[in-house]
Order: structure tokens, then sequence, then C-alpha cells
């Protein structure tokens, strides 16, 4: 990534014409191709800006200090640098990501390990139940010792129920397991998800995901 802070002018002919008059501006030169220029304000929001795929064109000459943007459309930002007050270039690597906070995963990890909060009684058979079609998310027995299959997901919709729907009716032709019940659980179910989850004999369970984070670190810290 280019980072360049530079007093400016920039124009903008495409489909309309727009133009900035000259001010200080931190303008960005990604690895993709894109070009975006920023002021000290509007948060994330550039004043202007070039996706990719487009081309960057430094000037020459007498046209040196004016780089010139053009995308695929034939559409132009054009940058007139007066004064370059700062220029660096950094390589950044492949960037992993965004890991969020109280994804599916996680919330299966902390249910497993709070079976307890389907029930008193609860008691965990494992994670990741294998079937011909895929991974029941938590197997589990209640307290009078019947089998329930969880299905777990952050926003509960009616795709989730059908899934745990497909799930049950494996699960209940194996004689070890049956009956099997189930349990949709999520932290938001969808009004449509918990009709059609009673209608099918399907419990549901709204998780706490906070409530549920500040049981495992008041666990954490008695160590």
């Amino acid at each position: 990534m280019r980072l360049v802070i530079a007093r400016c002018s920039v124009d903008y002919a495409g489909r309309l014409t727009a133009h900035l008059p000259s001010a200080p501006r931190l303008i960005l030169v990604k690895a993709d191709g894109s070009v975006s220029i920023h002021a000290d304000d509007r948060a994330y929001k550039p004043l202007n800006w070039m996706s990719p795929p487009c081309t960057l064109k430094e000037g020459a000459g007498d046209e040196e200090g004016v780089w010139t943007v053009v995308n695929k459309g034939g559409e132009k930002l054009i940058i007139t640098m007066e004064e370059i007050l700062h220029d660096s270039s950094h390589e950044l690597g492949v960037d992993p990501g965004l890991i969020k906070d109280g994804v599916e995963a996680h919330l299966q990890e902390l249910l497993a390990d709070r079976i307890e909060t389907l029930g008193e009684g609860y008691t965990l058979i494992r994670r990741e139940y294998m079937t011909a079609i895929g991974p029941v998310d938590i197997l589990c027995r209640d307290a009078e010792g019947q089998t329930v299959a969880v299905e777990i997901k952050r926003r509960g919709e009616i795709d989730g129920v059908e899934q745990l729907t497909r799930y049950l009716e494996l699960l209940n032709r194996d004689p070890h397991l049956a009956p099997v019940r189930g349990v949709f659980a999520a932290q938001e179910i969808k009004p449509q998800a918990r009709v059609l989850a009673t209608d099918r004999g399907i419990g549901c369970q709204v998780l706490d995901y906070n409530a549920m984070r500040g049981i495992e670190d008041d666990k954490l810290r008695l160590f």
C-alpha cells in the first residue's frame, strides 16, 4: 500500500464531472490497483475514488505532478499535486480477514461447555456429531435421557430449521438414538423460523452470548 499526503486538487471525468479544490489530502494506492482520496473527516469514506481494475499513470516533464487514474470504462480521476508532504509504501501481505466475535463456532463451543443452558440435567454426547449429510452441531441428552440434536446459528432463519429437520429425519432412523427431538438455538430467532420450528415439534432456544461469555470468564478467573 502506498500512502501519499499532498496538497492537491482532484477532477473526475466520466458519466458526471466533479471537482475537489486544492487542499491537503491523503491518497491511498492499494495493491489491488484502487485509488482513493481522503480528507481528515468523513470516517472511512473517501472524497473520491476509483475501483479496480484501473491504471495509474504519474506524469513526467510538463505533466509532472499530475496523476491520471483510468478505469476499464474510460472514466478518469485526475489528481494534480501541488506539494507532496509524505510518500511511503508498505507491504501488508495477505490479510487473514475479520474474525467475528460470536460466530457459530464459538457459540457451539460455549454451549457444549455450558450444556445446562438448555435445561437442568442435560448432558453432552458430543459436538459435531457426524451424519451422512453433515455434522450436527451438538448431540446431547435431556434429564429424561432422550437424545436431543441442537442446531446453532447466530441468526435463526427458516433455512436453519429446514437443516435441523433433515438431521432429525436421519437421526431418528438410528435405533440407538431414537427418539431424537430437536432444539434450534440462536442469538436471534426470526418469527417465521419460530413458527416453522414449533409446527415441526422443534424447540427454540435464544442464546445470550454475552451472558455465556461472562460465565466462561468467571470460570477462567477461578484458576
